[in-house]
């Protein structure tokens, strides 16, 4: 018989890569995907805690299969990933008829543990890593350990597209950040591992990877007495055959070297875009956040981005509303928004976190309904640029990735259409929606731009002769 498994997923990309993994070896034991929580025989829930809201999303879920656990007690209910690393044994408490816990370093030890609970109905089971400071430093980073070659392609954003996890945890230690506890020390991946894995990737049909780190940007390893840095693993990556784009995130604003600008200026497959989150616009607060740098740094950062890579697009992240921060702070906030025009911006009330610095040394003591109109205010500034910023893109050509229907498309359930709303990715990371035919999903091709939104362009598809548009302006995108 059949083996169902429902998995939930919510977070980062990081976490969509470990449940590729956690699908892929559970296929291994004849499980099929179902999206229906009753027909399941096995429910993952792979989750987050870098943000309250993420928190209580997983926990009303849980709250939701009470009922069908009493119903059918042969289900198997676990919780993993970040959420179940920091919460450990209160997850039994909130929920005491989930069976397992697993934190991120112990995802390959899934399939084994549910065949235990079912070889004994009532067992809970944990599996976790290590402490920050249970053991000695090896013992910990081996704990964390979430290298499975192991890959699922329906599991993927497209067919066409697919993340590589390159480094695992983080060592920077932000006070409002339980990364570091969660997923562990920093380490990189050996770069013939990753190398071997983007190949598999590449003749499995993907033509674009993007490689995931906390800090990607800070990878290195080292092995014999060379070091391989994130600049040297895009040059390894950039002649696989197949292989049309490579992109990277998350960055850390001190760790942006040269060598890597010039790397991504210089071969061609390499994404002309950077995330690299600022947080705060005040020294003050990025001090609070122990964020490692100055306004000034970042500066610094931004203008040899701009002078290597004119045309590239940087995205950043902020938070609003960290402990003590003034308007005056805040305003800080909105002039670099403003300086450096964002290509867009992910901003967040500060949610503390149990578990962090801050939630031990600062008081959560700006109100929510100030929190609330800063993301506001911050978030239509930002708005403002991001439509300025398309605008020069109108009656010009961008060449994207077709990635699949629009989400207007899967709205309205247009599945038996050719002609239909198609949307893409151009090298900026810019979106780009129009009219074309199914089979362009996974081509690059090229899109005169004919209107724009601040976050989106809209285009028709370039062929011989566009009626009313001009020669294209060389434009990277």
């Amino acid at each position: 018989m059949t083996k169902k498994l429902y998995i939930e997923t919510v977070g980062c990309q990081m976490n969509m890569l470990d449940s590729e993994m956690v699908v892929a070896a559970l296929r291994r034991q004849g499980y099929e995907l179902t999206h229906s929580t009753d027909d399941a025989d096995t429910l993952l829930f792979n989750t987050c805690s870098v943000r309250q809201h993420a928190e209580d999303k997983t926990y009303s879920a849980l709250g939701r299969l009470r009922m069908a656990k009493q119903e059918n007690p042969q289900k198997v209910i676990g919780v993993m990933g970040c959420m179940a690393q920091k919460d450990q044994k209160t997850i039994f408490h909130r929920a005491p008829y989930v069976d397992l816990v697993v934190g991120p370093g112990q995802l390959h030890q899934i399939p084994e543990l549910i065949e235990q609970i079912r070889r004994q109905p009532g067992t809970q089971l944990t599996a976790l890593s290590l402490d920050r400071k249970g053991s000695n430093v090896d013992d910990i980073k081996r704990s964390h350990e979430t290298f499975d070659p192991l890959r699922d392609p329906t599991m993927r954003p497209t067919p066409f597209q697919a993340y590589l996890r390159i480094q695992i945890g983080c060592d920077k230690f932000c006070t409002y950040c339980i990364v570091p506890m969660t997923r562990g020390p920093e380490q990189g991946r050996p770069p013939a591992q990753i190398i071997d894995e983007a190949r598999v990737l590449a003749d499995q049909g993907c033509k674009e990877i993007t490689l995931l780190g906390q800090t990607v940007n800070s990878y290195r390893h080292e092995d014999g007495g060379k070091t391989t840095r994130l600049s040297d693993l895009l040059l390894s990556l950039h002649d696989i055959p197949g292989l049309e784009r490579l992109k990277f995130v998350t960055n850390y604003p001190k760790d942006m070297t040269d060598d890597l600008l010039q790397a991504i200026r210089d071969l061609p497959k390499v994404s002309h875009y950077l995330h690299v989150p600022a947080q705060s616009g005040s020294d003050d607060v990025l001090k609070r956040m122990k964020r490692g740098y100055t306004v000034g740094d970042y500066d610094e950062m931004m203008s040899r981005i701009r002078e290597t890579l004119p045309e590239v697009a940087v995205s950043s992240d902020f938070i609003v509303g960290f402990c003590g921060e003034t308007e005056e702070e805040f305003q800080l906030t909105v002039e670099m928004v403003e300086r450096h025009r964002f290509k867009n911006s992910f901003i967040f009330k500060y949610s503390e976190r149990p578990g962090t610095i801050a939630s031990k040394l600062r008081p959560d003591d700006v109100p929510e309904d100030v929190k609330k109109r800063r993301n506001n205010d911050l978030l239509a500034v930002q708005n403002r640029i991001s439509e300025e910023d398309n605008q020069p893109f109108l009656g010009r050509k961008v060449r994207i990735l077709v990635e699949g229907p629009s989400k207007l498309s899967v709205k309205q359930q247009n599945d038996s259409s050719d002609l239909l709303q198609l949307t893409g990715r151009t090298m900026c990371d810019r979106i780009v929606v129009f009219e074309g035919n199914r089979r362009l999903i996974g081509e690059l091709i090229d899109v005169a731009v004919v209107d724009y939104t601040p976050f989106t362009l809209f285009g028709s598809v370039v062929t011989n002769h566009v009626q009313g548009i001009e020669p294209p302006a060389p434009i990277l995108s």
